[in-house]
């Protein structure tokens, strides 16, 4: 079995990719495989030119849902590099990831993360919705690849962004967040808003009739003006939360991945983020 000696030499050594083999290693195309849009969108500006990035969640689709293909299994078992996000975000990817030979990083690793709240997530994994944390995630990526001055220009984008939503949500109105799932709260603790989620972190979740009305309760009490809803998930609840409570509802995303519309009209993490942080200021009468 062919194992690499370390990260540091996974993409630009044509010798170690011929060596293990792989359907892109033997035509020399080094591949790294991200789990979804957001570490794709970092694979694709960090690794080195002629690198192959492949996301296995496809356009529109929902990450916590995703079941991995034959086709997938390849990808992964013959990727140069596999990026994923550990502790039950996505089971079927970890579980393949961790059985292959060749290298992979959870870049959950080492990190303090929120608890997680639903059965098999421990900890909450939308890292990628605070700009600084997604910074120091790139450096990581840069330092496996071999890209650091790659990755160290990232961040600096990174870093500009966190600068425009500290501006931008500075002096606001209202704080709290009313959000369909729990996926905004590393975004609402960077810039010191209070997320009210309408159920956990798996935006599949369904309360029950009693449940609900402590929702609707809660949503008063906040005295919310808007109740988010995400792109990928149905807004039924949050509509009918929104109604009850007397509050309108505004659509956020949660960037776990990009509709093809949106690819098509050139959309990135970057102009997604800044369409949130409109939305936000909007809803939260931000001046």
């Amino acid at each position: 079995m062919c194992r690499l000696a370390s990260l540091g030499t996974i993409v630009l050594s044509a010798v170690a990719l011929t060596g293990c083999g792989g359907s892109h290693a033997a035509s020399g195309e080094p591949t790294v495989v991200a789990s979804f849009y957001p570490l794709a969108w970092l694979a694709e500006r960090i690794a080195a030119p002629g690198t192959r990035v492949v996301d296995l969640t496809p356009a529109g689709a929902e990450p916590h849902d995703l079941e991995l293909t034959p086709g997938d299994l390849e990808e992964i078992q013959s990727a140069d590099l596999v990026l994923y996000l550990g502790r039950g975000f996505q089971p079927a990817v970890e579980k393949a990831a961790e059985g292959r030979s060749g290298p992979s990083l959870d870049l959950l690793a080492g990190q303090r993360l929120r608890p997680g709240s639903e059965e098999g997530v421990t900890a909450d994994p939308h890292v990628w919705l605070d700009p600084i944390r997604l910074a120091r995630i790139a450096g990581t990526v840069g330092t496996a690849l071999h890209r650091k001055r790659a990755a160290s220009k990232l961040a600096m984008q990174l870093r500009a962004l966190d600068r425009e939503f500290r501006a931008g949500l500075a002096h606001c109105g209202r704080r709290e967040m009313v959000t369909s799932h729990a996926a905004f709260g590393y975004l609402a603790d960077r810039y010191g808003l209070e997320q009210v989620s309408l159920s956990g972190l798996s935006p599949e979740a369904e309360p029950s009739p009693k449940d609900l009305e402590k929702l609707i309760d809660e949503v008063r009490r906040t005295r919310a003006r808007v109740v988010f809803t995400e792109t990928l998930v149905s807004p039924r609840l949050a509509d009918t939360i929104a109604r009850e409570a007397g509050a309108s509802t505004a659509v956020l995303d949660p960037i776990e991945g990009l509709t093809k519309d949106e690819i098509a009209a050139g959309d990135d993490y970057v102009s997604r983020m800044r369409w949130d942080l409109a939305t936000l200021r909007k809803a939260l009468g931000c001046s």
